[in-house]
């Protein structure tokens, strides 16, 4: 198991010299979540952040299931203390194209109360390979200040609430699903077919516009707003230019199924697409590899599901 694990000494040195406590009880240590250690970490964060306790299960399987790069951890990082978890970061990490840098989108991170001065060394800890482009989807507003200091930077301002189904239609396009028994990428690159059929395998609706004998690709995970109203999050698009040109087919596609909007990061409204936009969601990450709107792919809107939108995956 790979790790990058912050002995004992360096913690208790490193909280004493931000005025923390040097300890709680015992000798705090930062290491690798392996196997063993989900029940512990499924715990913590239903007390944490609520949510049936199913749901957090739910959310790991599906990070044990996800094809992490070779030598990256699994699930993420943990505090623990006397051998009690009290303090876990899930990572998601993924190589989108086989000779691609590797990117890790930070999701839910949870201290205990009593340890809370470790949270910074738990992340700075977790995040601390040079060669790894880390983004943050869903930071709450007091951790802005944090993340920037930490050398984090925002790549989109806000939020569209597209309703595609008003865009017009384009003659000759057709949307089909990859992924299934009926499903295939046809003549995708290897990396975007890839994408398409690894999010098909978790629940999201992988599509194919095929149009003037050229192919293009979306990918959409499902979500119920506030528990409620199906909307769909775009996850994948080489750009949003893009989904604006074929925002028409595949609004009458999704609506077929029950879903009128759309949700996706953008820095300002996309001309050719109706709907809202709210400069209050800012996202971040740093790195060497900008991440860009449009390209949300592994990551907690995938694999944490249903609340990862309400709050339920921020720090």
């Amino acid at each position: 198991m790979s790790a990058f694990a912050l002995s004992p000494p360096a913690v208790e040195a490193a909280a004493a010299s931000r005025g923390g406590p040097a300890d709680q009880g015992g000798p705090v240590r930062c290491r690798e979540i392996g196997p063993a250690d989900v029940d512990g970490v499924v715990a913590l964060l239903t007390r944490g952040f609520g949510h049936d306790r199913g749901q957090w299960s739910r959310a790991l399987r599906r990070m044990a299931d996800h094809e992490a790069p070779a030598g990256f951890p699994q699930y993420g990082y943990l505090l623990e203390s006397e051998g009690r978890t009290v303090g876990a970061l899930l990572l998601i990490f993924a190589r989108v194209g086989e000779s691609a840098p590797v990117r890790c989108n930070v999701s839910s991170w949870y201290v205990e109360p009593a340890f809370r001065s470790y949270g910074p060394l738990l992340a700075r800890c977790a995040t601390r390979r040079k060669d790894v482009t880390y983004f943050n989807l869903t930071p709450a507003p007091p951790t802005w200040r944090m993340l920037r200091a930490e050398g984090y930077t925002q790549y989109a301002q806000g939020r569209l609430v597209a309703v595609p189904l008003l865009a017009p239609p384009r003659p000759g396009t057709r949307v089909r699903p990859v992924g299934g028994p009926t499903g295939d990428s046809g003549r995708l690159p290897q990396a975007e077919a890839k994408i398409l059929l690894d999010h098909a395998r978790h629940g999201c609706a992988s599509l194919v516009c095929d149009a003037a004998g050229e192919q293009h690709p979306f990918v959409f995970a499902f979500h119920r707003l506030r528990g409620l109203f199906p909307v769909a999050r775009l996850v994948y698009c080489r750009d949003l230019e893009a989904f604006a040109r074929f925002a028409g087919p595949l609004g009458r596609f999704l609506a077929r199924r029950g879903c009128f909007l759309v949700f996706l990061d953008a820095n300002s409204p996309v001309p050719g697409l109706v709907g809202y936009y709210g400069d209050h969601l800012p996202k971040f990450y740093k790195g060497p590899c900008p991440m860009r709107a449009g390209d949300i792919a592994y990551s907690e809107h995938v694999m944490l599901g249903d609340w990862s939108d309400n709050g339920g995956a921020r720090a």
